[in-house]
């Protein structure tokens, strides 16, 4: 079931995004070569408590899985979504993915983005390129009247455009009052397909790109989501809310 918000129930979800914009931009500031991502993950668990929020991953549940340990998910190269915080160095040339969720006052806020570390190459500066951009082309068509098939058909078609693929295992999703609520959002598909967007919805887009083949793994350790043929992937995520017939990335500073 898709949950409609109302007005006062965005401003609740807005202000868990702010604080998780801001928390991407603190993370993003700091992730440079010789960095841990543990280092990177108290910085940001620290700065959204200080705000008033709490971390909306660190301890998420998943069936067969140890709880999710980390405040980010911190996935680097071929790890596309997941990966668990830890003594991980970064190193010059990586692509750094970082998503991050936040709930206060009852609320969720959900947002992600990729992080060139150092100098990267320009295949990976493309791939990062065009993922955010593909992000944005979803974004453009999440208006009232048009369907939720609509924004994957516009990521996928942007990105295959440039030869890079489009993760099917995984998607985006409603996000407010849950962290994760209906509809499911994919990042491909059919113009026309799915449900109507209508006002009070509030969804998550994010692609996940791959440099190669759009086939993923999971590792042993239950969470971490890697591309099959191990070559680089891409992620970009905002919240974003439809209301008096406009649209709103709610997931900015």
């Amino acid at each position: 079931m898709i949950l409609i918000k109302s007005k006062k129930e965005i401003d609740f979800i807005r202000e868990s995004n702010k604080i998780v914009a801001e928390t991407l931009q603190l993370v993003k500031h700091n992730a440079k070569p010789g960095v841990t991502t543990l280092e990177l993950d108290k910085m940001a668990e620290d700065w959204i408590r200080s705000n008033g929020g709490v971390p909306a991953f660190k301890g998420y549940k998943q069936y067969g899985t140890i709880d999710f340990p980390g405040t980010i998910c911190a996935s680097v190269d071929e790890e596309v979504v997941h990966g668990i915080p830890g003594n991980r160095i970064l190193k010059e040339g990586e692509i750094f993915s970082v998503d991050i969720g936040v709930l206060k006052n009852g609320y969720y806020g959900d947002a992600a983005l990729s992080i060139a570390i150092g100098e990267i190459s320009e295949d990976k500066k493309l791939l990062m390129k065009v993922t955010e951009e593909s992000l944005y082309k979803g974004i453009e068509v999440a208006v009232v009247g048009n369907r939720i098939g609509d924004i994957g058909a516009a990521v996928q078609q942007y990105v295959e455009s440039f030869g890079f693929s489009v993760v099917r295992d995984l998607c985006g999703h409603g996000v407010g009052i849950k962290l994760h609520e209906d509809p499911q959002v994919h990042n491909f598909g059919k113009k026309g397909t799915g449900a109507i967007i209508k006002n009070g919805m509030t969804i998550a887009i994010e692609p996940m790109i791959n440099m190669g083949t759009y086939k993923v793994e999971i590792l042993g350790d239950g969470w971490t989501v890697v591309t099959a043929d191990r070559k680089p992937s891409a992620h970009f995520e905002h919240s974003i809310a439809i209301f008096d017939g406009k649209t709103e990335i709610l997931s900015v500073s």
